[in-house]
């Protein structure tokens, strides 16, 4: 297994597809899709250019969004998952995202994947100055919990997941900071 980052690109459009196929549902943490998405090549080549953009610091992005960078996990080269750092905190990230996002395709779980991927993302805030980052997950996502904790994650509470609150059980989210 060889783990790395690879800026999205459409030369990896067949495995990035069959990646979001995985997933059930239109979220995907760290993926960065917006609703609506279609995972076509119009697509994947609409989300190349808004990772181009949000990864530019210079850019002036849409209202109450933030700089980040988006990655696709590879393993030897094939799409295994999608991780995200976003660059500052908004009000909404503060609470409910973070400043690190992920996700890992459903028949690649539990092989490391997410704990690589992360301290790759971790080792990239720490070379760009960052002392801290935060991370959230489900409260009972315990594989995600225990890879942020691997990370050296502290847990510094919960809330409740304001996605949840119209549409039925609540969700805890756990909040981490890890300090670099």
């Amino acid at each position: 297994m060889t783990i790395a980052l690879a800026s999205p690109s459409l030369d990896l459009f067949d495995s990035w597809a069959a990646t979001i196929a995985e997933f059930d549902g239109p979220h995907i943490d760290g993926a960065g899709l917006e609703p609506g998405f279609v995972a076509d090549r119009a697509g994947c080549d609409a989300f190349v250019a808004k990772s181009r953009l949000y990864g530019d610091l210079d850019a002036e992005l849409p209202a109450g969004k933030v700089h980040c960078d988006y990655f696709w996990i590879t393993d030897d080269g094939e799409v295994v998952g999608f991780i995200a750092f976003r660059r500052e905190l908004n009000d909404w990230l503060s609470s409910y995202g973070g400043h690190i996002g992920y996700a890992v395709r459903p028949s690649r779980r539990r092989e490391g994947i997410a704990r690589a991927a992360l301290n790759l993302v971790l080792d990239r805030a720490r070379a760009q100055g960052y002392d801290r980052v935060m991370l959230t997950c489900d409260d009972d996502n315990i594989g995600s919990a225990r890879t942020i904790e691997g990370a050296g994650g502290v847990l510094t509470g919960t809330v409740e997941d304001p996605d949840d609150m119209a549409s039925g059980p609540i969700t805890l989210l756990r909040q981490y900071w890890i300090e670099l």
